[in-house]
């Protein structure tokens, strides 16, 4: 028997999920302690409900994810307004160095990942899919990316990108502090100082402030706008790369951060010169969240576990070397490129958390390092602006580069 869903009742569906998934997390610790989202755990316990039902043939469900595109599309956008090109600049050579390490170690995730699949015996497509596409890129990136794969013919693209983020979530959050630990006492950072760099915390500073129908209205507008141009820059963008290769193409997202990474250095030069907001941040930050959460739900309840069966095996494999490719990276590479002091320590506690699952993941790692040792602002101010506005564009065009090859 099938169980169709409409659009609304998809939406509905995803959001009850999204409750579920929150109060499950509020419930148990292991959930707090990996950091990972609500939705994740909503839609990927539907998922495993979804398994038992196709599998005994007592039911399938079908869903209508019309708007799942639009909240992803929405989400995408927010992370464009993000991007702060003022923010970049005034942060210091430090901030562009990691950004430039977290992007190099996105390429050799990908490598990585192309080079075993005839060693694994999978397509090419489908080991990108646990690539920097879950690990630096997590859910968000995954949901992105994962479904073009999918519509090219890779069966179970969605479904293993989708496992390998979680599996990053859980397994970045368990290596950044040991290795941390590690290279702390090794080199006796603690009795050694660390380089002093002049930072300018306010820049990650923002002021709460009263809620506001009309910066709300503002926000959506801004979003929506963004959108709408970014729509038509996508499909412009398409068209150019039909002409050389049908092999790739940018997600529908792609314009729309575009437009919005343009709009945000608009505002951010009219704020400094004119002392007006075009772009209400905060509020722009709250819908993303909205969105992201939404979109997750949607996306995990309706992967299909089943198509795992037959590649067990390979993916265990796979993800294996991702993380000993990021412990390897942590160890050798971020922190001596980062200074190899106390600082660089914590730092990359924090990578191995946002290199192999998310922000909130690096944050928590480096966290719990500070907590036992000493505070690092260098590492709590570095983290956010690589994390949370730049490393996502950076990684889109490496995926897309190796999506046009294989």
């Amino acid at each position: 028997m099938t169980f169709e869903l409409s659009m609304v009742q998809t939406a509905g569906w995803a959001v009850i999920l999204l409750v579920i998934g929150t109060l499950i997390k509020n419930r148990f610790y292991f959930f707090q302690r990996f950091a990972i989202p609500s939705p994740v755990i909503g839609g990927f316990l539907f998922a495993l409900v979804n398994l038992v039902l196709n599998q005994t043939g007592v039911l399938n469900v079908e869903f209508d994810v019309t708007l799942q595109s639009f909240f992803m599309v929405m989400f995408f956008t927010t992370v464009g307004y993000g991007a702060s090109i003022k923010v970049l600049k005034a942060a210091g050579s430090r901030v562009g160095l990691f950004l430039l390490l977290a992007t190099i170690l996105c390429i050799f995730q990908n490598v990585v990942a192309v080079a075993l699949a005839p060693v694994v015996g999978i397509d090419p497509a489908l080991a990108l899919m646990t690539g920097s596409t879950p690990m630096t890129g997590g859910h968000g990136v995954s949901g992105g990316i994962a479904p073009l794969v999918e519509q090219s013919g890779v069966t179970g693209a969605e479904t293993v990108a989708y496992t390998a983020a979680t599996f990053g979530l859980i397994a970045g959050s368990l290596m950044g502090g040991p290795v941390a630990n590690r290279l702390i006492i090794k080199h006796d950072l603690m009795n050694k100082t660390s380089t002093k760099v002049n930072i300018d915390e306010s820049l990650l500073e923002s002021k709460p402030r009263q809620l506001s129908s009309e910066r709300v209205l503002q926000a959506f507008i801004m979003i929506l706008f963004a959108m709408f141009l970014g729509s038509f820059l996508t499909d412009g963008l398409n068209a150019l790369i039909g002409q050389l290769t049908d092999k790739a193409a940018f997600p529908s997202y792609m314009g729309s951060i575009i437009v919005a990474i343009i709009l945000r250095y608009i505002s951010d030069r009219r704020n400094s010169e004119e002392g007006r907001e075009l772009v209400p941040t905060q509020e722009i930050d709250v819908v993303g969240n909205v969105g992201l959460n939404i979109f997750l739900a949607m996306a995990l309840m309706n992967i299909q576990l089943w198509q795992l069966a037959d590649l067990a095996g390979p993916l265990v494999v796979l993800l294996a070397a991702q993380a000993l490719l990021m412990w390897v990276w942590a160890n050798f590479v971020t922190f001596r490129a980062m200074g190899g002091d106390y600082d660089a320590a914590v730092i990359t506690a924090g990578h191995c958390g946002f290199g192999m699952g998310a922000t909130p993941n690096g944050m928590a790692n480096m966290a719990s390092v500070t907590l036992k040792y000493r505070p690092s602002k260098l590492a709590f101010f570095i983290l956010p602006i690589v994390g949370g506005m730049f490393i996502d564009f950076t990684n889109l065009v490496n995926i897309l580069a190796f999506l046009s090859f294989v």
